[in-house]
């Protein structure tokens, strides 16, 4: 499971065998497990940063697997466990559960006494943490904190998102976002709304670096007014977990919060915080493991839950005779080419997630199409689409007309001259009919809304 998406750090390789007291602090999250090895001092000996997958306690299986390699299992007296994941690992492996926020102020605590301010984001929330030293508890105290709803606007996940439709890595995305001299606005109070904006913008052409770093502000935004809600942002800030990678948004907090230089701070383990500070906290709360660390329950655990119940049956569509029918009608019908060309009508289907080119004959029968993601690149799309339409049927074929529809309508309309540029409902319905006659209702369901039309 180990890839470019699995980030370790091993500080001192005397660590393993023959180490004195250890402590292990763990982070299940709903994209990543970090795990660390502190010493009995709470300095870092060890920072492994791992992709999920969707497979939590299997990566948590594999990854406690090969600490165990290099760390004798009763060198551990504490373990520390946090986040989404945390309560059943750590009921699993009987280690010490700690609440998320406390975990992520006990680690500024230890690492950065000063820092007053804590903003955090994950895969999954986002939160912001107000910090104060407390003469009498002598220590580090939580003032206030705020997190966001279960909406996913404004979490490292829908970055990881709109990094994959853009087709750029995630690493990619905070860099190429530093190009943008002008971002544009982009909602950023909801997710849809934002990919929409997104949408929109890409249909329009605008550069993928803008783009990206709108959406960086857009994110900065929402987070100074909807989670913060405000609050003061008390300075020095520290910016930490796995969206603290991106130079987009570090960016954009620096400006949208208007911070001077050495007002932000990045820690070195800014993915990890979460999972030192369980360990800190285990430590100081006397929650000795008293018992080498064992993956016995864990193992059980899977074995018990990975057993697959017997399925049902699988659907079969009956094939009726309507249904026959429409189907014999939709079928592709390439022409033979010994009567010359025939004449074909191009329709072009342009939407947030994929493109549709169609050729038709006269009697609206579909000569070829084709069905393509967008991928946030629509000209690139149409392009290819065309391309592969002519080499299949293009000396075969006169296009007599052109029909483009979709969000990227009228930007592909002018790129291949057009005739006619319809909007959505008008050409579902369109279709419907031509399909079968007796269609009253539609339900057309694509890649960013939904439409309902009564004929």
């Amino acid at each position: 499971m180990a890839d470019a998406t699995d980030r370790s750090v091993l500080k001192n390789n005397k660590a393993g065998k023959g180490a004195g007291k250890l402590v292990l602090g763990l982070d299940l999250g709903s994209v990543s497990l970090n795990s660390v090895v502190l010493d009995e001092k709470g300095e870092v000996l060890e920072d492994r940063y791992t992709r999920t997958k969707g497979l939590p306690m299997e990566t948590a299986l594999e990854v406690l697997h090969d600490l165990l390699k290099r760390h004798p299992a009763d060198s551990f007296t504490a373990l520390g466990i946090t986040g989404s994941g945390g309560t059943l690992l750590s009921r699993l492996l009987d280690g010490y559960f700690v609440n998320e926020i406390i975990s992520q102020a006990k680690a500024m605590e230890k690492l950065h006494p000063d820092v007053k301010s804590v903003i955090e984001i994950g895969g999954e929330d986002s939160k912001l943490i107000l910090l104060d030293y407390d003469e009498e508890a002598g220590g580090t105290v939580i003032k206030d904190f705020a997190m966001n709803t279960i909406c996913a606007a404004g979490t490292g996940s829908f970055l990881d998102q709109q990094a994959s439709r853009l087709e750029v890595s995630i690493e990619e995305f905070g860099e190429i976002s530093l190009k943008s001299e002008n971002p544009p606005r982009i909602a950023g109070r909801c997710s849809v709304f934002a990919k929409t904006d997104m949408i929109h913008l890409q249909q329009e052409a605008a550069p993928d670096y803008d783009i990206v770093a709108g959406l960086c502000f857009a994110m900065a935004r929402n987070f100074k007014s909807n989670i913060a809600k405000g609050k003061q942002f008390a300075r020095p800030i520290s910016f930490q977990g796995g969206v603290a990678a991106n130079k987009g948004m570090v960016r954009a907090f620096t400006e949208v919060l208007e911070l001077g230089e050495g007002d932000l701070i990045i820690p070195e383990h800014f993915a990890s915080m979460g999972a030192i500070g369980a360990g800190l906290t285990a430590v100081a709360k006397g929650a000795e493991l008293g018992h080498p660390v064992s993956l016995d329950a864990l193992k059980a655990h899977m074995k018990e839950h990975t057993a697959l119940d017997e399925g049902m049956e699988m659907l079969t569509l009956e094939e009726g005779r309507r249904y026959a029918e429409r189907r014999k009608r939709n079928a592709v019908h390439k022409p033979d080419g010994s009567k010359g060309k025939v004449r074909g009508y191009l329709g072009i289907d342009v939407g947030s997630l994929s493109t549709n080119v169609v050729v038709i004959d006269e009697e609206r029968r579909v000569l070829c199409r084709r069905y393509l993601m967008t991928a946030g690149r629509p000209i690139e799309a149409v392009r290819q689409g065309l391309e592969e339409v002519g080499d299949e049927i293009g000396d075969l074929v006169d296009i007599g007309g052109v029909c483009t529809t979709g969000s990227g309508r009228y930007l592909t309309g002018d790129f291949v001259g057009a005739d006619i540029v319809r909007n959505e409902i008008t050409c579902q319905a369109r279709g419907a009919v031509t399909i079968d006659p007796t269609v009253d209702t539609v339900f057309e369901i694509g890649g960013q809304d939904s439409k309902y039309i009564s004929l």
